[in-house]
C-alpha cells in the first residue's frame, strides 16, 4: 500500500508492539531481480517492510538530470505489487533520515555493499535498540548496468 508519513504512522502506531517493522529505502528505478531479492530479504528480518521511495526529485538530485527513467507513480506501484512489501513512503529528501527519525523501524536494512557507520539513520535506530541488518546482492545487477547494456545493444543493433 503506497501511504503518506502521515497515514503510514497512523497504520504502524497501533501494532509497534506486536510486529517487527523492517524499513529499507531506495530509488528502485526500473525495477530488477536483485531488488526482488534484497525485498524478499528485507521482509524475512521481520513482519512488516516499510520501503522508503526516493521521489523524481530526489532522484534526480542523486543520479543526475536524466533519471529517474520511470516516475515516482510508477515506480511506487510496482513496489507496491511485490509480495514482500507491505508499505510504499515517498521521500522528497536526499536521505531517509526524516523517515527513519518518524518511523522508528526495529530493523533497518541496506545493502551488504554498505558500512554500518555510513548507513543513514543507523546510529539512530541502534540508539533504541534497534538493529541494523546488511544485505548480500544477488544476480549482480544495478539499474545502471541494465540502462548502459539496452544502450549498447541499441548501439550495436544500429551499426
Amino acid at each position: 500500500m503506497v501511504l503518506s508519513l502521515e497515514e503510514l504512522l497512523h497504520v504502524l502506531e497501533p501494532v509497534r508492539e506486536k510486529k517487527t517493522i523492517v524499513f529499507t529505502n531506495g530509488c528502485f528505478d526500473i525495477l530488477h531481480a536483485g531488488h526482488a531479492h534484497y525485498l524478499r530479504r528485507a521482509k524475512e528480518l521481520g513482519d512488516l517492510l516499510v520501503v522508503g521511495l526516493n521521489s523524481d526529485q530526489s532522484v534526480r538530485r542523486l543520479k543526475g538530470p536524466r533519471r529517474p527513467i520511470l516516475p515516482q507513480t510508477a515506480r511506487a506501484y510496482l513496489l507496491d505489487s511485490l509480495k514482500p512489501v507491505d508499505y510504499v513512503v515517498l521521500f522528497e529528501e536526499d536521505t531517509p533520515e526524516l523517515l527513519i527519525r518518524a518511523i522508528r523501524p526495529h530493523v533497518l536494512v541496506k545493502g551488504a555493499d554498505w558500512k554500518v557507520k555510513d548507513i543513514v539513520g543507523a546510529d539512530f535506530v541502534l540508539s533504541y535498540g534497534g538493529r541494523v541488518e546488511r544485505v548480500e546482492f544477488e544476480f549482480n545487477l544495478s539499474t545502471s548496468g541494465i540502462i548502459n547494456r539496452v544502450l549498447e545493444l541499441y548501439r550495436e543493433l544500429e551499426r
